[in-house]
């Protein structure tokens, strides 16, 4: 028997990602398992490769890893690079940082483009640099879309834009794991060549799953590619997927969990997703100004849907503010990372997530802001209310 004391209501899980799973979700996980080669499975199968494609705004394959999106960002280097190959990626932060020393663990030759965290990618910078490789030595540009360190976004479909400008052959790779199902993503209309993504953000679902969406011209690519693979395969998934199966044992129990997120995100509407959450990173925005304190993303342009960085002020530890947080209101906030470390915490609102869930997250936080003794103005509960209200009444649209 524990001898811990039980927690009355329930964990506000506020990082960005894992996030909250509905119960919808978990119902569906808990069905029995199925024979994976079996005519269910193969229904199940075929459902959910062709579902994901709507959700990435794609024609082309989405491939599903039983992995964690770690195992995407492998996947999707190794199937198109080869030994050697160089490619260029951009310090948006603390996961950029992670998939760059990846590039480099495989034989890579990534080119690091620094920044100071507090903004997106450039697209002037990769265009300047690609204009620079007159012999094309870089074969692929990747970039993080929504950084879920720091609460920056990256413009991707200015970044192809650059790529094009700079008349460049380079694939286009993007990081969507924070940012899927969460900010509005065209994998087709923005020419990218392989989106990653994981189950565990937008998608609602537990850790578990991961993907790679592929377009042709990086499908080509996989056939001169040299980089060693065997697991993350694409040519032996796309082979048994066409017939709704796995190369091998697939996460049945979360594919069932992942029909059901589709059909959750169908049901609400794309565009209504997205616009939710914009309303609520808005509304944490104006909560976090009330405060006085510091957005940590510079540029309003840059401003992530799925998560918002806080600076605390110099003296003060933000981890001691998260640590006043969950002791005492049952409420977990992201932890600063690397850089970051004991200067931000990062308040999720991506998943599925609404405006009651929100303002009592933000009620948390402030209440854990006087605990942990951090400067600051009362009212920010109040801004974000005022705002939630008027977004509901319909009088104002979602502002920066």
């Amino acid at each position: 028997m524990s001898n811990s004391q039980r927690v009355a209501g329930r964990h506000f899980l506020q990082i960005p990602g894992p996030t909250p799973v509905p119960d919808r979700i978990l119902r569906a996980i808990s069905y029995p398992t199925i024979d994976h080669r079996g005519p269910e499975f193969e229904k199940l199968g075929r459902t959910v490769l062709s579902g994901l494609k709507s959700i990435f705004k794609t024609t082309s394959p989405v491939i599903i890893y039983p992995a964690s999106g770690t195992g995407a960002w492998e996947a999707a280097l190794v199937n198109v690079l080869s030994p050697g190959d160089k490619v260029l990626m951009f310090e948006t932060g603390h996961f950029a940082t992670l998939w760059k020393n990846m590039a480099m663990k495989l034989g890579l030759e990534p080119e690091f483009i620094a920044s100071d965290w507090r903004s997106g990618a450039d697209p002037a910078a990769i265009e300047a640099r690609l204009r620079e490789d007159k012999t094309h030595a870089i074969k692929a540009v990747c970039i993080v879309h929504n950084e879920t360190s720091t609460g920056c976004v990256s413009p991707v479909q200015a970044v192809r834009k650059a790529i094009e400008a700079a008349r460049h052959p380079a694939l286009l790779l993007v990081d969507t794991i924070s940012s899927l199902a969460s900010i509005d993503y065209c994998h087709d209309e923005w020419g990218v060549d392989v989106t990653v993504a994981g189950s565990q953000k937008g998608l609602m679902l537990p850790p578990g799953l991961s993907f790679t969406a592929i377009s042709e011209k990086a499908l080509k690519t996989t056939e001169t590619a040299k980089l060693p693979r065997l697991f993350f395969d694409w040519r032996e998934m796309l082979r048994a997927n066409a017939q709704g199966f796995f190369p091998y044992t697939p996460s049945t129990n979360l594919l069932y969990g992942l029909r059901e997120a589709i059909e959750m995100l169908h049901e609400e509407g794309l565009e209504n997703v997205f616009a939710r959450h914009d309303r609520h990173a808005e509304a944490t925005r104006r909560a976090v100004r009330a405060w006085g304190l510091e957005i940590w993303c510079k540029e309003a342009q840059h401003y992530s849907s799925s998560l918002t960085a806080v600076l605390v002020p110099e003296g003060h530890s933000a981890d001691r503010l998260r640590e006043m947080a969950l002791e005492h209101f049952d409420i977990s906030l992201g932890t600063g990372l690397t850089k970051l470390a004991g200067k931000v915490f990062r308040i999720g609102h991506l998943g599925d997530t609404n405006d009651l869930t929100i303002i009592g997250a933000l009620a948390g936080v402030e209440m854990a802001l006087h605990l942990a003794e951090v400067p600051h103005r009362a009212g920010g509960v109040q801004a974000a209310m005022a705002y939630l209200t008027k977004a509901a009444r319909g009088e104002l649209a979602v502002t920066a």
